[in-house]
């Protein structure tokens, strides 16, 4: 069988006087080596992709995380500087794959921006600058030069025993690399909570009503799936899921 495709939409940057769509190569890393599959990068357009032609030619999706944060337009929130940058782009292709993948039954996987987006796009809201309110941890990524000090496994999360991720990571306790300075507010009503951290900040989800796997983390497990044991086990399900999914529909 050849190898499950799974699709990831990019972000916009600017670079050298272009705009390019691009991902993190992090993700895509954590894609072949995490998921065993190969991954395919959807351009972010506000308009132009055609969604159903894109999930028809892959096996999974996985939404990832980006400097960038969800347009407060989105979930009735508040436009503020100190919130962006925003990306209107991403936004338009997230949203309309993350619906239609769970309406298609295809495997989801989404991170830390991607669980925001997740929740937008079945009716959630979303608290923003969470290291102001009182009562919250500092989830921000360390100012520090070295990558893996900045993405060091460095908090605990508590897992609802009997939940989609308990199935898959155990459950328990165990300890994450979430940076983040947006989070979940209000879960959307689709949306069953499977993860919290000490302050209660949500970290992980899944779809209540879903056909298939599709799960959203806060975390960062992309970035150890090679040498972290919870990172290798979240991306091994997914992979399986997506397997499990293409074997289906392309026999």
């Amino acid at each position: 069988m050849p190898s499950p495709i799974i699709a990831i939409p990019a972000d916009t940057r600017e670079m050298d006087g272009y705009n390019w769509h691009a991902t993190p190569n992090q993700y895509v890393n954590a894609v072949v080596k995490g998921a065993k599959a190969t991954a395919i990068i959807v351009p972010a357009l506000l308009e132009g992709n055609d969604i159903d032609s894109i999930l028809d030619r892959v096996d999974g999706v996985m939404i990832s995380g980006s400097r960038s944060n969800v347009h407060p337009s989105l979930y009735g929130g508040e436009i503020a500087d100190s919130n962006g940058p925003y990306d209107p782009n991403r936004d338009a292709t997230s949203m309309a794959l993350i619906r239609r993948t769970i309406d298609r039954g295809i495997p989801l996987l989404a991170i830390c921006r991607g669980i925001q987006e997740l929740n937008v796009a079945l009716g959630g809201t979303l608290a923003t600058e969470i290291q102001d309110k009182p009562g919250k941890w500092d989830h921000r990524r360390p100012e520090v030069p070295e990558r893996d000090r900045m993405y060091a496994i460095r908090q605990k999360v508590h897992v609802k025993e009997g939940s989609c991720i308990a199935g898959v990571l155990g459950p328990g306790e165990f300890e994450v690399n979430s940076l983040h300075r947006q989070a979940i507010d209000e879960a959307a009503p689709r949306l069953s909570v499977e993860a919290v951290a000490e302050d209660g900040t949500i970290e992980a989800v899944s779809v209540i009503d879903a056909k298939n796997f599709a799960v959203g983390v806060q975390w960062h497990p992309e970035y150890w799936v090679e040498s972290d044991a919870t990172s290798a086990r979240l991306f091994k399900a997914f992979g399986d899921a997506v397997r499990a999914y293409a074997g289906t529909v392309r026999r």
